[in-house]
């Protein structure tokens, strides 16, 4: 699945030297980002123009912190990959006026994008990046309030206290992307992704709203598609 889906990115950055990805943190694509590392060390040249933005944050830790998105992409892809700050566009997780980041991402966005290829990974319940399942989405970069079930994200172990709020953007810059990339991987996934790929699209699945994208393309592993 890592292996495929590093392949795909690649063959865009290929076609797009600027390539803008829009990058999830967490363990799911940690192999697709560690391939990309391999394939750095033997062509550097190939991201000596990508760029990178950060999809969401949890609002409050400090951006060194390692519970961060910010820190975990730092490590898994921006570091590796030699992307310095001219080439990278995040939220500032500990900022004074939490609802100005928002603001300034669309901003960035609107000045900068669309992006190129928006990497997902896909929540317990349903969630994309922090659209969390409700009555209405916000469609663009916003403060979402965190589910229970998103609070016990395993980034936030380390945490004592636990955030409320997370940056994200909303499905409308999801679903402005020219590419989705869906990484779906593990057992506990299974039940989630058969439900996704249902031909079903409500607000209390966010999921869902990727089959309103003409663009999608699906990576999982054995064991979260058992049912197929």
């Amino acid at each position: 699945m890592s292996a495929r889906a590093a392949n795909f990115i690649v063959a865009e950055l290929k076609q797009r030297p600027n390539l803008l990805l829009c990058a999830s943190a967490g363990g799911t694509p940690t192999g697709p980002y560690e391939q990309l590392a391999v394939r750095y060390a033997r062509q550097r040249q190939l991201f000596k123009k990508m760029r990178v933005v950060q999809i969401d944050e949890w609002v409050g830790p400090p951006p060194t912190h390692p519970a961060t998105c910010r820190y975990d992409l730092q490590t898994k892809i921006l570091a590796p990959l030699h992307i310095d700050s001219t080439r990278f566009r995040g939220y500032k997780s500990d900022a004074a006026d939490p609802h100005r980041e928002p603001k300034a991402m669309s901003q960035w966005l609107a000045k900068n994008g669309p992006i190129d290829i928006c990497i997902l990974g896909l929540g317990l319940n349903g969630h994309i990046a922090l659209n969390e399942p409700g009555d209405a989405l916000t469609p663009h970069a916003h403060v979402s309030k965190l589910t229970p079930q998103s609070q016990r994200h395993s980034m936030l172990a380390t945490l004592k206290r636990k955030p409320r709020y997370g940056f994200t953007l909303g499905m409308a810059d999801i679903l402005a992307s020219r590419k989705i990339l869906l990484l779906v991987s593990g057992p506990t996934k299974t039940a989630i992704l058969k439900r996704t790929l249902r031909r079903e699209v409500t607000t209390q699945l966010p999921a869902s709203f990727l089959h309103l994208h003409p663009d999608v393309t699906v990576f999982c592993d054995r064991a979260a598609a058992s049912f197929l």
